[in-house]
């Protein structure tokens, strides 16, 4: 038998009273250090007209790899960007924002490389597996969170597979497409935004809503028997998507490493519990 297992930790937002830094102000929030950790690492977020900025372009704190204590060296700071790219080191794989958000408006921008794929995750989780061996696995990301889909429309292969476009960016990958498809081509920055209050999640793709569902519902339940993640087709990740977010109704910020070049800029939360 393989028991699953995932961190309880964290809630909606674990900051402190905001002080003055250099004119900017900044807030004291708590992160998971790693694998199962607590969120008990506390890091300064500078925030902006009432947004927590994950990433300003200058630091990574906060940040690190999914189920790992450290970022992988393929993701780098460049020109005010979070780049991902096989060239920049050896090692790859998602990363996050090592606090649990429940309700929230989360922005930032994206550009990816011709033929380009990666995502944008939220409300995920780390889970791993402990086997008959005694050995731990830990699960991909994607079986958790769901998925804003960040993609080069014209050029990957992904954006013709799936049901009615739902592989192409900003939609729910593989359950809901984004309309209209707005999405500019590889190499131009494109806007997200994707809001999550009480169940209720809204994709926004270059300042236009391209989608609306509820989470925990029977609308949602059959989402995911009609994708790859039907309870037919890959049990495990129909369980864990199908009751997204745990308990407390709350997970991670992740982006993901697809194996092609992407740019993220601007990352930025506002809390709305």
């Amino acid at each position: 038998m393989r028991k699953v297992f995932y961190s309880l930790a964290g809630i909606a937002f674990a900051g402190t009273l905001m002080s003055c830094s250099g004119g900017m102000k900044v807030a004291k929030m708590e992160v998971s250090p790693s694998l199962g950790a607590a969120e008990n690492v506390t890091v300064d977020v500078p925030v902006d007209k009432g947004y927590y900025v994950l990433f300003d372009g200058t630091s990574l704190k906060g940040w690190r790899g999914y189920a790992k204590s450290y970022m992988p060296d393929c993701w780098k700071i460049e020109d005010g960007c979070l780049k991902f790219s096989r060239s920049n080191g050896r090692e790859g794989g998602d990363v996050i924002f090592a606090h649990k958000f429940r309700n929230f408006e989360l922005e930032m921008e994206w550009k990816i490389a011709k033929g380009g794929n990666s995502g944008i995750f939220y409300l995920a989780q780390e889970f791993y597996t402990i086997g008959n061996d005694g050995k731990m696995n830990v699960e991909p990301i994607y079986i958790s969170a769901p998925e804003y889909q960040v993609l080069d429309n014209e050029n990957h292969p992904d954006a013709k597979l799936g049901k009615d476009n739902n592989r192409k960016a900003a939609s729910l990958y593989d359950m809901i497409p984004a309309k209209p498809q707005n999405a500019n081509p590889y190499g131009e920055w494109n806007k997200a935004k994707i809001v999550v209050k009480d169940g209720v999640v809204s994709h926004y793709q270059n300042d236009v809503k391209v989608l609306e569902y509820r989470l925990w519902t029977k609308e949602w339940t059959d989402l995911l028997q009609e994708s790859k993640f039907s309870e037919k087709a890959w049990p495990q990740a129909f369980i864990l998507l199908n009751d997204c977010g745990g308990v407390l109704h709350s997970g991670y910020i992740g982006l993901q490493d697809h194996g092609d070049d992407v740019w993220y800029r601007n990352i930025r939360v506002k809390v709305l519990d």
